[in-house]
């Protein structure tokens, strides 16, 4: 019984540590991400904002997609329950993709995301 006892807290043990690995390993990813960006997120606010008239940033984030480093704004416009995603280059500043998220689209996403987190 010790013996069990004794594995279960060194996996308790293991467990907890590798989560903590992987939070920081994230910072540190942000940390790496942020200083490849050339353009700032209110440089690129501002252009993403200029493609969508009236919109207002619901969120936004610095990530990869498809191997660019972009940031990424979630904007609503006043009279829609869509969301326009635009994606700004974060080293040139150009705008890279526009999509329309229609409220299914946005909780596919939303799901995904916290299944991608646990």
């Amino acid at each position: 019984m010790k013996t069990i006892t004794v594995l279960s807290i060194a996996a308790a043990i293991c467990v907890a540590a590798s989560t903590t690995s992987v939070f920081a390993a994230k910072k540190e990813t942000q940390a790496q991400l942020q200083s490849e960006a050339k353009v700032t997120e209110a440089a690129a606010q501002k252009t993403a904002l200029a493609k969508v008239p009236n919109g207002k940033v619901k969120s936004s984030e610095l990530e990869k997609e498809h191997g660019k480093l972009v940031w990424s704004f979630d904007i609503s416009t006043p009279g829609s329950k869509n969301i326009t995603e635009v994606q700004v280059d974060a080293k040139t500043g150009k705008i890279v993709a526009v999509e329309i998220e229609t409220p299914k689209d946005q909780a596919k996403e939303s799901a995904a995301d916290k299944k991608e987190k646990k």
